[in-house]
């Protein structure tokens, strides 16, 4: 690999750019196995401890707490410490965390190993991201972050559907420990990969006349709050990705019980066909990513279009599955929306990487994180349990189109101030550690 050579752009050599991305890819998708199986354990854990909606649901949010409350510390460690370290460290926290849930005896330590899931979690996205912004070029930015993502819909239908498989021959338990091995492993071999140096937070004083020297100076606390505040685009791309994570995280977690209440599926094959709607979301990540680096080069803005648009689409597909039609024809609708509800990702997460100091990525990313899973993630699966504890689980679905609707809005908003906030952005050279 070392005598591979460095195409212009890239931090490495392709081949080893290629390795790390694999690495990452994988990691990401045991994240989500480890994630998501739970939630097709739910019938399983309600007939052993007759556990509510409610309940089911806060096994699924507290991950997200976790990553609300520990992301934003871990994303510094990423961006001012190491990113390989820092991210081999939270991948064997929550493999062994997945592991440990299978020795459970109540509810409230089964929770209790969640939350540590969660906290293993807590910066993988925001270090991953600024490893993926720094190994590739910012006109491939946008569709290599899509391929990466694409092992989110990947992980949660293995999660889902392998849950559900292994449960019913062997056991919620066996479910658990199985798929936290693999995890493990891989984290173990991204401690030997390449970094890049940790760049240092200064910014440029512009001085009245251009010929002269540009100075650069130390930024404060100050210069770094400012560096997001000002950015109009990225705080709308924040509440937007919030929207869709909302929506994702409800599907994930209560689609399979949908299709064993509503349709009468049995629970292991519950599982297998709600992780065939995520399945197709393999294909909606790139999807995004490659039109938007394509769209990009005529309309600079096109990376809070495209959110928009997929948005809207995605909302109008969920209304029609769950308010108007029903069997087959439903069914190839919420396939339809596996592509289009995860074609925003690649775009939005090219946003909170594009208009911020380079220094400061992973900390922009956990600012996104925070957000989208603490009024996204975290609320999702508890609203829709609450909302179906009150009603019904077809109810609760036919309100889900409404969260789809509020990202179109904000990532439409957002398209307004992309290009004057990538003008403010310091230029920085990304070395080799």
């Amino acid at each position: 690999m070392k005598n591979q050579i460095k195409p212009e752009g890239y931090l490495f050599s392709k081949g080893y750019t290629n390795y790390i991305f694999i690495l990452l890819f994988l990691l990401y998708m045991f994240d989500y196995i480890d994630r998501m199986i739970i939630t097709s354990l739910f019938p399983f854990l309600k007939a052993d401890w007759n556990l509510t909606d409610t309940q089911c649901g806060m096994l699924v949010s507290s991950v997200y707490w976790s990553i609300v409350l520990f992301t934003f510390p871990i994303s510094v460690l990423v961006d001012r410490w190491s990113r390989r370290k820092t991210i081999g460290i939270m991948a064997v926290v929550w493999s062994i965390a997945t592991a440990l849930g299978a020795f459970s005896k109540t509810f409230r330590q089964l929770f209790a190993t969640r939350t540590i899931v969660g906290v293993g979690e807590a910066g993988y996205a925001p270090g991953g991201s600024a490893m993926m912004s720094a190994i590739y070029p910012q006109e491939k930015r946008a569709l290599m972050i899509g391929l990466w993502n694409a092992s989110i819909p990947l992980g949660s239908a293995i999660g889902i559907g392998a849950g559900g498989l292994i449960a019913a021959h062997w056991g919620w338990r066996h479910a658990l420990g199985i798929v936290a091995i693999p995890g493990m492993i891989i984290a173990i071999l991204f401690f030997f990969v390449k970094d890049y140096k940790t760049i240092g937070l200064e910014k440029t004083l512009s001085k009245e006349d251009k010929k002269a020297e540009r100075k650069k100076v130390r930024m404060s606390i100050k210069d770094m709050v400012t560096e997001f505040l000002s950015k109009p685009s990225l705080i709308f791309t924040y509440f937007g990705m919030a929207g869709v994570v909302f929506t994702t995280t409800s599907l994930l977690t209560w689609l399979p019980t949908y299709f064993h209440r509503v349709q009468g599926v049995l629970e292991k094959d519950a599982g297998m066909k709600a992780g065939a709607v995520m399945l197709f979301a393999i294909i909606g990540a790139p999807l995004g990513g490659y039109i938007t680096d394509r769209w990009r080069k005529k309309q600079i803005n096109a990376r809070l279009l495209v959110p928009t648009f997929t948005s809207l689409l995605s909302a109008v597909l969920m209304f029609l599955a769950f308010s108007v039609f029903n069997g087959s024809t439903q069914y190839l609708i919420l396939l339809s929306m596996g592509i289009s509800i995860t074609a925003f990702i690649a775009a939005s997460t090219a946003v909170t990487q594009d208009v911020v100091h380079a220094g400061l990525r992973a900390i922009s990313y956990a600012i996104a994180v925070v957000i989208q899973n603490l009024l996204g993630a975290s609320l999702g699966p508890i609203v829709m349990g609450s909302i179906s504890d009150a009603t019904n689980i077809q109810t609760a679905f036919s309100y889900l189109p409404l969260a789809l609707l509020f990202a179109a809005a904000m990532f439409f908003a957002g398209s307004f101030f992309y290009e004057k906030d990538l003008k403010k952005v310091d230029k920085v050279a990304v070395e080799v550690d």
